[in-house]
């Protein structure tokens, strides 16, 4: 069964059908070639919706959509400005410190690159930076968000490998400033180099002090989040609905701009995304168990073990593995089909669980703004109306600060402290 799944489910990728039914399709024909009983697709579907962590996923979406719905985003984006916009490529530089705040509020990649793309990108092109270069940090910063808590990736991932996702959130700090002060450094860099100009900030301690006072509310989430879960106040779950309180509270009592139709637009915004997410998570389950039945993870740990003599080949492998499926799925859905397999693997050569988790994130981040289905790559060069190829071509040097981090991620553990 297995190499048909490993046969037919490219097939369907191949074919433009959605991850999630290429998933169901192609174990629908390995159980059938098989002579298997399709009751078990119904049954493999239905079994992960039943997990009360998983409640987590859509809970921090409605979290962060509350948050974004309002203006949540407006105030980070001043405080952004006043911090990094004075220097040389100040506006870019927004972007990457707007990332770091987003993505203590969103945790999504895809919604940190639309939100700030299109806050952003048009006014960089007015300013005269290129197409091109504006939606290349767009592409690449935004994907800072998965590892900043509550990050939703580093939760499916403790979901499928029984992985703390404390001790994820904990550690995905010090990798996500790593790769923010490194892009920070890049755009500063080829400010230098190419002239870009500083942003126009006018004030001084008082704009200052306003602004934070506006923006403190959204930084302060991250902090709410790990605070809670690391004295062991509540559970990731209900710290989840607890963040979904904080945002109704702001947004209504503070900045006053929640109303019923903003929260119905962020309820449904939230049902879409997660269905989509729960789609793939159930998909996934049905591949999870052929692959059980048959034994690959074991086999697979077996094999890798007895062909790589020394632990830092089978981390190498592990990575360029992931690199090269997180260019073709999407984050979800590499998550949870290669967790489970590389769980097995890691023990064996001692590799922390914890640590496999930032390797698997950030390699698949990577695939976030990497062709041909780089998600953050397709919707930053459609807001800044440029062909994928020149944005391509600027992405260069932050591939390069990417695997720069995922190296340092792999081969030192104190990176990922936790």
């Amino acid at each position: 069964m297995t190499a048909l799944l490993v046969w037919v489910f490219p097939i369907l990728l191949l074919l433009a059908v959605p991850v999630a039914f290429a998933m169901i399709g192609a174990s629908g024909i390995a159980l059938l070639v098989e002579g298997k009983s399709l009751a078990v697709i119904a049954q493999r579907l239905y079994t992960p919706t039943q997990s009360f962590p998983m409640l987590a996923i859509p809970f921090f979406i409605l979290a962060g959509s509350l948050m974004m719905s309002g203006r949540f985003g407006e105030h980070l984006v001043n405080f952004a400005k006043l911090m990094v916009g004075r220097f040389k490529g100040g506006m870019c530089h927004v972007s990457v410190v707007g990332s770091v705040m987003f993505g203590g509020v969103s945790g999504s990649a895809v919604a940190d690159a639309s939100a700030l793309g299109n806050a952003l990108i048009p006014v960089q092109k007015k300013n005269g930076y290129p197409a091109g270069f504006a939606a290349a940090v767009n592409a690449a910063s935004s994907t800072i968000s998965v590892l900043i808590p509550p990050s939703i990736p580093l939760i499916l991932y403790g979901l499928v490998s029984s992985t703390s996702i404390i001790d994820l959130f904990v550690a995905g700090i010090i990798p996500g400033i790593l790769l923010g002060v490194g892009m920070l450094a890049l755009t500063w860099f080829a400010a230098l180099r190419r002239g870009f100009p500083a942003a126009h900030v006018e004030g001084g301690w008082k704009k200052w002090k306003s602004e934070l006072k506006h923006a403190f509310p959204a930084l302060l989430m991250p902090v709410f989040v790990i605070g809670t879960l690391r004295f062991g106040i509540a559970t990731p779950t209900e710290v989840s609905v607890m963040a979904v309180a904080y945002g109704l509270i702001v947004g209504t009592l503070v900045y006053r701009d929640l109303n019923w139709s903003t929260i119905r637009r962020a309820i449904l915004e939230t049902g879409i995304m997660t269905g989509a997410v729960m789609a793939i998570i159930m998909a996934s389950s049905i591949i999870q168990w052929i692959l059980t039945l048959e034994q690959v993870p074991q086999n697979l740990t077996l094999w890798v073990t007895g062909s790589l003599s020394e632990p830092w080949m089978v981390i190498l492998a592990l990575n360029i593995i992931m690199l090269v499926v997180g260019t073709f799925l999407d984050l979800p859905a590499a998550i949870l089909l290669l967790g489970p397999l590389f769980t097995g693997i890691a023990a064996s050569i001692g590799l922390d669980p914890v640590q496999l988790g930032l390797m698997m994130v950030v390699n698949l981040a990577i695939g976030l703004y990497t062709p041909p289905v780089g998600t953050t790559l397709y919707i930053s060069s459609d807001i800044a109306k440029t062909s994928v190829g020149s944005v391509v071509k600027e992405l260069v040097p932050f591939y390069l600060l990417a695997l720069g981090v995922l190296a340092l991620i792999s081969y030192v553990p104190a990176a990922t402290v936790y």
